[in-house]
C-alpha cells in the first residue's frame, strides 16, 4: 500500500488551524464491528484487513480565515476527537469523527451548526513537563471522560501503518441527507514513539457507543503537531 503526499488542495479555501501537542492513541477493530458507524457511500478502511478506532487529544492554535491572523481567544482550543478511517465510493480516504470534544462553547456551536460535526462541549486541561504530557477531558452535562498521561521518546520511522492512520486528506460527514467529504493538507507528520503512564477512557469511548477494548492500545504516538488548511466541502460520490 502506498500513501502519497497530501493533494492539492482545491480552491476556495476556507479555514487554517494549527494543530499541535498531539498523541494518537489507537486500537485496532474488526471491520464489521465498526461499519455501522459509518456515513453512506463511505466503509472502513483497513490496514492488513483491519480498521483502527483514534483517541487523539491535542491543542487547536490560531483557527482562522486563509489569510490574516488566526481568531483571538476562540481559534485556540483544546480538543479531543474519537476518530475511524475511512474511504468512500470515488476512493477518497479520510477520517469519520464520532465525538469532537473541545472547550470553547462558541466553536462547538459554530462547529455544529455550519460543518455537522459531532462537537461536544467539555472541561478539559493540558500540561507538559518536558517529555511528558498529561491531558483532561469531561464532556459537560453526560460526565464522559478520558485522562491521558505519555511520555514522548525518540523519532518514529514512519511506515505503511504511521501512513495509514495519519496520512488523511480529509473527512466524511453526513450532513443534510448527503454525505460531505472536506479535504484537506497539510505537512507529513513528524512522530515519536510514546509511552502511556495513565489512560483512562472507557467512559469516553462508551459515550460514542464504543465498547472499550480489554486490552492495552496497538499503536501509540506522538507529534508536536502540523500547520493544516481547509478547502469546501465536496458531495461524496
Amino acid at each position: 500500500m502506498s500513501w502519497p503526499d497530501s493533494p492539492v488542495l482545491p480552491r476556495p479555501r476556507i479555514l487554517r488551524q494549527r494543530w499541535l501537542d498531539l498523541t494518537f492513541v489507537h486500537w485496532a477493530f474488526e471491520p464489521d464491528q465498526l461499519a455501522h458507524f459509518f456515513p453512506p457511500g463511505t466503509r472502513p478502511d483497513t490496514f492488513e484487513g483491519r480498521t483502527y478506532v483514534g483517541l487523539v487529544p491535542f491543542r487547536m492554535v490560531d483557527t482562522g480565515l486563509p489569510v490574516g491572523p488566526g481568531v483571538p481567544y476562540f481559534g485556540s482550543f483544546l480538543e479531543t476527537n474519537i476518530r475511524l478511517y475511512s474511504v468512500d465510493d470515488t476512493g477518497r480516504r479520510g477520517v469519520v469523527f464520532l465525538s469532537l470534544d473541545a472547550n470553547r462553547l462558541a466553536v462547538v456551536a459554530a462547529a455544529r451548526s455550519v460543518f455537522g460535526l459531532p462537537y461536544r462541549w467539555a472541561r478539559m486541561t493540558h500540561e507538559r513537563d518536558r517529555n511528558r504530557h498529561h491531558y483532561t477531558s469531561t464532556v459537560r452535562g453526560s460526565g464522559a471522560s478520558a485522562t491521558v498521561d505519555v511520555e514522548m521518546g525518540d523519532r518514529l520511522p514512519t511506515g505503511p501503518l504511521e501512513d495509514f492512520l495519519t496520512a488523511r486528506w480529509g473527512l466524511h460527514v453526513h450532513r443534510a441527507g448527503q454525505t460531505w467529504y472536506l479535504p484537506n493538507q497539510h505537512p507529513r507528520w513528524i512522530l515519536h514513539t510514546a509511552t502511556l503512564t495513565t489512560l483512562d477512557a472507557d467512559s469516553l469511548l462508551r459515550s460514542v457507543g464504543l465498547d472499550p477494548p480489554d486490552r492495552a492500545p496497538d499503536h501509540v504516538a506522538f507529534s508536536a503537531g502540523v500547520p493544516a488548511e481547509f478547502a469546501v466541502a465536496a458531495r461524496s460520490g
